[in-house]
């Protein structure tokens, strides 16, 4: 088995387990990326704009956007741009090494810092509204449910907290195993029904209010004499419509549940280190191979997968309506089409980029690792 991820080990104290991260064999011993494939553009990809955060280091930045604004995080520093033309509305040095960021919603701007730290900053004027402290370094990205912020700790926990002021409303917990990948455990809303992926394989389902479970479902098994072998962590946030929600995870599988119940409505083999999408046709998941492919999100039929980007540190997909948009490690972003995966457009980007894109309405942005934001227009 060809594993890519281990580089080095962050202990988590509170709940001592390891996070495993980057990519295995990083360096000069890394395969070479697959070389680019040449291709007929069909449609215009351009970059709107691009303003800068602060350098990621090793954690996994995302914008976010809601309505006219896009809120970004990076290093100690957090970002409003504006959607239409890039300008900076805002930029709020926070005092804390972030870790997980951003979130937007209910007039707050939210990120998380590595010893715990979590900021809830007024989206209209980048000033801080409130600051708490979580029980270990904050992951993914906060949200906001109702009158709850959201936000994720490594040591396994959900916690729920007063949208006013940072209070604590409940918290979930989970045991976890000894060793997890950085980038697992995404969490989801719909409906006021919380979804959690775990390291593990576990995918739950919380009531937002409460953060009392609903039901659990097993997305992977682990399996293997070994902690590395047995790793099976749920990859990214889980994919919601209004019947299914689906989760992939790293040497697991594939699965669609039932949203209501949690019973599993169908389940492929494959093994992600990244994440997926879905749209009203397909699934769409990045494997660890970075290929693409579709799945039909009614049957679980395999349909086109896209496989030559190999090597390349393919990012989970963003669905876009006749478009997939994925990006990549060596710092290009592809378009593909969502009817057979070929190649529409493709655009280079100053650095990595290891999160997924992010649609910002109109367009996309994507984060690299080296903190720019970018935004492209698609025609």
């Amino acid at each position: 088995m060809k594993i890519r991820l281990l580089v080095a080990g962050v202990a988590l104290a509170a709940s001592g387990c390891t996070t495993i991260g980057g990519w295995f064999g990083a360096g000069p011993s890394r395969p070479e990326p697959a070389e680019l494939v040449a291709f007929q553009p069909k449609a215009a990809l351009a970059e709107a704009w691009k303003v800068k955060t602060e350098d990621a280091d090793s954690y996994l930045f995302r914008p976010q956007a809601e309505g006219d604004a896009v809120v970004a995080a990076g290093g100690s520093v957090m970002v409003r741009i504006a959607v239409a033309n890039g300008a900076t509305v805002w930029r709020s040095d926070v005092g804390a090494k972030l870790s997980a960021g951003a979130g937007v919603g209910a007039g707050l701007a939210l990120a998380g810092g590595g010893k715990g730290e979590l900021l809830a900053l007024d989206l209209a004027s980048g000033q801080t509204r409130w600051k708490t402290t979580l029980s270990s370094e904050v992951t993914g990205q906060p949200l906001v449910a109702a009158d709850i912020v959201v936000a994720r700790t490594g040591d396994g926990r959900v916690h729920g907290l007063a949208l006013a002021d940072g209070s604590r409303k409940w918290v979930y917990s989970r045991n976890l195993p000894v060793l997890s990948l950085r980038g697992s455990g995404g969490v989801t809303l719909r409906d006021g029904v919380l979804y959690a992926g775990f390291p593990g394989g576990k995918l739950v389902a919380l009531n937002a209010a409460d953060g009392a479970q609903l039901w659990e479902a097993t997305v992977a098994l682990p399996r293997g004499a070994t902690e590395l072998e047995r790793v099976a962590d749920v990859m990214g946030d889980p994919a919601v419509d209004e019947r299914q929600v689906c989760a992939v995870a790293y040497q697991g599988r594939v699965a669609c549940f039932d949203r209501r119940s949690g019973s599993l409505l169908w389940a492929r083999d494959t093994s992600s280190n990244s994440g997926l999408a879905m749209d009203e046709r397909n699934v769409y998941v990045t494997d660890d191979k970075d290929a693409v492919t579709a799945y039909d999100k009614a049957s679980g039929r395999a349909g086109w997968r896209q496989d030559t980007l190999a090597r390349r540190q393919v990012s989970a997909p963003l669905a876009l309506g006749a478009w997939v948009v994925v990006a990549d490690g060596e710092g290009y972003v592809h378009v593909l089409s969502s009817d057979d995966g070929s190649f529409v457009a493709r655009h280079d980007v100053d650095g990595p980029v290891r999160t997924a894109p992010v649609d910002i309405g109109p367009g996309f942005a994507v984060q690299t690792s080296g903190g720019s934001v970018v935004a492209f227009r698609l025609q």
